[in-house]
């Protein structure tokens, strides 16, 4: 028996997010700047630069981004 998905109230910070959003955030001691590919429920997959993919030793140029770990820049 399969129960229904229960659904999780959204802060108003991630109701607003969008894709194609320009975010920051921290990985390894390096400020990495990306744009939102997808919105997730905890977290989004930013895509960003090769050179920021190897300084911060990611296999591919998307990461996933929790909600809580990046920041819109103004």
């Amino acid at each position: 028996m399969a129960f229904p998905a229960k659904q999780k109230e959204l802060s108003p910070f991630v109701a607003a997010r969008k894709a194609g959003e320009l975010v920051s955030f921290v990985r390894n001691d390096h400020e990495v700047f990306g744009t939102i590919v997808k919105i997730l429920e905890n977290s989004v997959i930013v895509k960003i630069s090769d050179e920021d993919a190897k300084r911060i030793g990611a296999a591919s140029d998307l990461t996933v981004v929790s909600h809580k770990h990046y920041n819109v820049p103004d």
